[in-house]
């Protein structure tokens, strides 16, 4: 399942062409066949589901990134493919509310061990899924293709509902704030 043909990570974090950035991602998987399982994760901000990805890092190869966030974000140990299985496009929230179009490259990571504690435990939530649901739950059309491709599934008409409307930035300002105030309110008062 791994190919020794590597792109170089590194890249100015993620700045290819202006306005359109880049970033690396892993697609955990575990067993095959009907036991084919998917990991997705819920991102910070919005609580959807996706992959572990991030931005390229500096002295790592675009497939290590994505294992590292793969740790990171899921403390997961496996065997990534250093080819992508292909890329998908998002529209990146950034804090300023500006949106900002993202590529991410995927490269598949079987996942050989789980790790009882890693840096983003607690700030999401993981979820093992089969491939069609995993399909089913990502908003990003071209990532839900990506994991049906991947698994070698076919999704029938009405198990690919129109992805929901990302969240505007109001509504991600909104939600931080809420768990701001709840996360001071809820701490012992002195």
């Amino acid at each position: 399942m791994t190919d020794t043909t590597s792109k170089q990570g590194g890249s100015g974090q993620g700045r290819g062409k202006p306005g359109k950035r880049r970033q690396v991602a892993a697609l955990p998987w575990r067993g095959q066949g009907s036991t084919l399982q998917i990991l997705l994760v819920s991102s910070r901000e919005t609580r959807r589901w996706v992959i572990p990805k991030g931005w390229p890092m500096k002295g790592k190869t675009d497939h290590e990134a994505a294992a590292q966030e793969a740790y990171e974000e899921a403390g997961l140990d496996g065997v990534i493919v250093t080819t992508p299985a292909g890329d998908y496009e998002y529209l990146k929230r950034l804090k300023s509310g500006a949106a900002r179009l993202v590529k991410v490259d995927v490269y598949p990571l079987q996942v050989t061990g789980e790790h009882a504690t890693w840096p983003e435990k607690g700030q999401r939530t993981l979820q093992w899924m089969n491939p069609v649901e995993a399909a089913v739950a990502v908003q990003e059309p071209e990532l839900r293709d990506l994991i049906a491709r991947f698994a070698n599934i076919e999704l029938p008409e009405e198990e690919r509902p129109a992805p929901a409307p990302a969240p505007t930035p109001v509504k991600v300002a909104f939600e931080r704030l809420r768990r701001r105030v709840t996360s001071l309110w809820d701490r012992p008062r002195r």
